[in-house]
């Protein structure tokens, strides 16, 4: 209301004493609140192999053109003399040694020469400080080319690496003479997915599977926070929930738990490998595997795609779908296969075989 002069009166100021007291005490406690916040979602400085206070090196590494490193693995016959040239890129949770267990007697018969290396922040590869879908297919060609593997060479993912190949057959179509794609995890926002599709598959997955990949695509500031508080449950599959596994893999688990290489896999602090690994996969793309071309249209190469049909980690709803969509990928769906499949005895063959001598 204005006074008898037709002005505003003037507005009042803050109360001294008891209520002013009261106001700077609820802004410091703010402060405080948003503070520790802050510190709970932070993730704490990665333990840098080679570094003062940090892991020993103990693998043979190839440093890349940014100044990171990569630690790899070679088994097979001695590179001079392959006729196949295969580089393997593991897993969620994994590591090098994961690598696919081909036989030395195929590897010996076919002349295969295999390659496996860790992912960025696993194991003891440096971390990527801008880790993205594309930034993994470049470092995988930069890798090859420090191993002077030629001028192109054989891929092989399985689940997060079986989702990476997308990107190399994007990026780096050009060096590939072949891909198989293992039980691939799949973005469940990719465009181009009927929204039915990525529904049905993402009502496959466990109810607090569901919130730890939201989170990781719509609040991935959140991811580290997420998945290590203690107020709710986070991700199962870092749990290793065993609930996430089919009857099969119930038996391989015996086989691909039991590896006593297991701490040097997060050593370097979770957030660097599992937590980034959720963040990209589940992240904010660009493009879809969908909108790829066959990069193999002369005859020269092939995609072969395989995924189990009682896989209980990565629903198969997408990979049935993208096979449909792309037909110049050769889909193998096992049925009675859940998401360990390529760990079964014999499998690890038949899947190079496919791949090197078209063998279905």
């Amino acid at each position: 209301m204005a006074d008898s002069a037709g002005k505003r009166p003037p507005t009042p100021a803050p109360a001294s004493g008891g209520g002013g007291m009261a106001w700077k005490l609820s802004l410091a406690l703010f402060v405080l609140l948003a503070a520790l916040l802050y510190k709970q979602i932070q993730p704490p400085a990665p333990e840098i192999v080679g570094s003062p206070g940090g892991p020993p090196v103990t693998a043979s590494r190839t440093k890349l053109k940014d100044g990171r490193h990569l630690a790899y693995l070679e088994s097979g016959v001695p590179k001079e003399k392959a006729k196949y040239k295969i580089i393997f890129v593991h897993g969620f949770d994994s590591c090098r040694y994961d690598v696919l267990q081909v036989s030395p007697e195929l590897a010996q018969e076919l002349g295969i020469y295999l390659l496996s290396f860790d992912r960025p922040g696993y194991g003891e590869s440096d971390p990527d400080p801008a880790p993205s879908e594309k930034s993994i297919a470049l470092d995988i060609e930069e890798l090859a080319d420090n191993l002077q593997l030629g001028p192109k060479f054989h891929l092989i993912g399985f689940s997060m690496g079986g989702e990476i190949m997308w990107s190399c057959l994007k990026y780096i179509p050009h060096r590939l003479s072949g891909v198989a794609v293992l039980g691939p995890v799949g973005n469940y926002w990719w465009s181009g997915l009927p929204s039915n599709v990525s529904w049905d598959a993402w009502y496959q997955q466990l109810p607090r599977d569901q919130w730890a990949v939201w989170v990781s695509h719509h609040l991935p500031w959140l991811t580290y926070w997420w998945n290590t508080q203690k107020l709710f449950p986070a991700s199962s599959v870092i749990a290793y929930n065993p609930a996430l596994l089919s009857e099969e893999d119930a038996k391989l688990m015996e086989k691909f738990g039991m590896r006593t290489y297991m701490p040097m896999i997060r050593q370097q602090g979770e957030y660097y490998c599992l937590h980034r690994d959720m963040m990209v996969g589940f992240g904010k793309w660009g493009w879809s595997p969908l909108d790829l071309k066959d990069p193999f249209a002369g005859g020269e190469g092939k995609v072969h795609l395989w995924h189990g049909a009682e896989d209980r980690i990565v629903p198969v709803i997408l990979s049935r779908y993208i096979s449909e969509r792309l037909p110049w990928v050769v889909y193998h769906e096992l049925p009675k296969s859940g998401h360990l499949f390529p760990v079964a005895q014999e499998m690890a063959d038949a899947i190079v075989k496919s791949l090197l001598l078209g063998e279905q």
